[in-house]
């Protein structure tokens, strides 16, 4: 039942001289080696990654890396000028179904024989 906390412990270098463990810097591991497959990359990784490979150079990989936002930044502005116009479309469609629609009826042709006489009358 000790809360104390434990004391850092020393330790005798070769030289003879004393350090704390805790001051010791730590031995050398040696390289870490991840070994990741192509498809396993990131979507953006994937054609620097062939172009590394493949052995085209800097230019494809900076390429990539330039022209692949640039690509999706210009799709999606395209897309959305496409949907802007269609809808446009859609509205001046059901503006000519509804003008279209009126005249064509028969209280269109009513109002219009109605509004002839109104005028006659007046005259």
């Amino acid at each position: 039942m000790n809360h104390l906390p434990e004391p850092t412990r020393a330790v005798r270098l070769p030289d003879g001289t004393h350090a704390y463990a805790d001051q010791i810097p730590a031995t050398y591991a040696g390289p870490q080696v991840v070994h990741q497959h192509i498809h396993q990359a990131a979507p953006d990784k994937t054609v620097q990654r062939i172009a590394l490979g493949s052995g085209v150079g800097a230019g494809a990989v900076a390429a990539g890396v330039y022209f692949g936002p640039l690509l999706v930044g210009a799709l999606t502005a395209i897309a959305a000028n496409i949907a802007m116009l269609a809808f446009l479309a859609l509205i001046l469609a059901w503006g000519v179904h509804t003008v279209v629609k009126s005249i064509g009826s028969p209280n269109a042709a009513a109002a219009v024989k109605n509004v002839r006489k109104a005028r006659r009358k007046r005259h």
